[in-house]
C-alpha cells in the first residue's frame, strides 16, 4: 500500500491526497511535518508531500508523484488523450503555480504573525498575480470543468492553489481575486462540494492546530538563536 507523507494542512500534500482518493488508490497517511529527520529520510529536501510506494520507492515533489500516480493507475485517468489537450491542462497547473500559489505565498509570514505586509512587497506580488489572472482567463474553460469537459489533474491542482490565494493573497490585499477570472469563483464553489474535497478540507481543518503550534514553535525556536 502506498504511505504518504506529510500533514493536512499543506495543500500540496492535499493535491496528491486528493488525487489518490479520486482514482480509489488505497493509501495510508504519515503525518509528519516539513523539515523533520522522519521526513528527510523520504524527502531528499524534506519537503511535503511523498510517498512510499509499495515496493519501496519513495518519491517527492507533489507534480512529480500526481504524474507517477497517473502512468502507474491509469483508470480514471486525468489526463487527455490529446497531446495538445494535455498541455493545456500542464499550462494551467504550471501557471497556477508560478504566478497565484508563489507569490501568494510570500504573505503567509505576515497573515501568521498578524501584521500588515509591507507596501512594496503587496505591489510586487499584485503585479504577479495580474499576470496569473491575464494567463488563466485566457486558458481556462469551465466548461464544465477548469481545461473543458473532462475532469483534471489542473481541476485537483487550481482547487488547492487556490485555497492559498483565498487565505494569503485576498486577505492581505483586500482584492478578490478569484472574481477576476470570471467563472473561477462558481468552479471552485463546485469543486468544494465534491464528496472528497470535504474529506480533504474536514481533515486539513482537523490538523490545522497542531500546525499552527508547530509553526509559533519554529518562529520562537528562529528568534530564541
Amino acid at each position: 500500500m502506498i504511505t504518504l507523507h506529510g500533514f493536512a494542512a499543506s495543500n500540496y500534500y492535499n493535491i496528491v491526497k486528493h488525487t489518490l482518493l479520486y482514482k480509489q488508490i488505497p493509501f495510508e497517511e504519515n503525518l509528519i511535518f516539513a523539515g523533520s529527520d522522519e521526513l528527510l529520510s523520504v524527502s531528499p529536501v524534506g519537503k511535503v508531500p511523498a510517498i512510499t510506494t509499495d515496493d519501496g520507492l519513495n518519491i517527492s515533489e507533489s507534480s512529480v508523484i500526481c504524474d507517477f500516480i497517473e502512468e502507474t493507475h491509469p483508470d480514471m485517468p486525468l489526463y487527455p488523450t490529446d497531446a495538445g489537450e494535455r498541455a493545456v491542462v500542464r499550462q494551467i497547473m504550471k501557471i497556477a503555480e508560478l504566478y497565484f500559489e508563489l507569490p501568494s505565498r510570500r504573505l503567509i509570514p505576515y497573515v501568521f504573525s498578524g501584521t500588515a505586509a509591507p507596501e512594496p512587497l503587496k505591489a510586487e506580488v499584485r503585479q504577479v498575480l495580474e499576470r496569473g489572472i491575464g494567463a488563466l482567463n485566457s486558458l481556462c474553460q469551465f466548461s464544465p470543468w477548469i481545461a473543458g469537459e473532462q475532469f483534471t489533474m489542473a481541476d485537483i491542482y487550481v482547487h488547492y492553489v487556490n485555497l492559498i490565494v483565498n487565505t494569503f493573497a485576498s486577505s492581505q490585499l483586500e482584492w478578490d481575486v478569484l472574481a477576476q477570472i470570471p467563472g473561477m469563483k462558481e468552479w471552485s464553489t463546485s469543486m468544494s462540494q465534491s464528496d472528497i474535497a470535504q474529506t480533504v478540507e474536514k481533515d486539513r481543518l482537523a490538523n490545522m492546530p497542531e500546525f499552527m503550534q508547530h509553526v509559533q514553535a519554529q518562529i520562537q525556536a528562529t528568534q530564541a538563536k
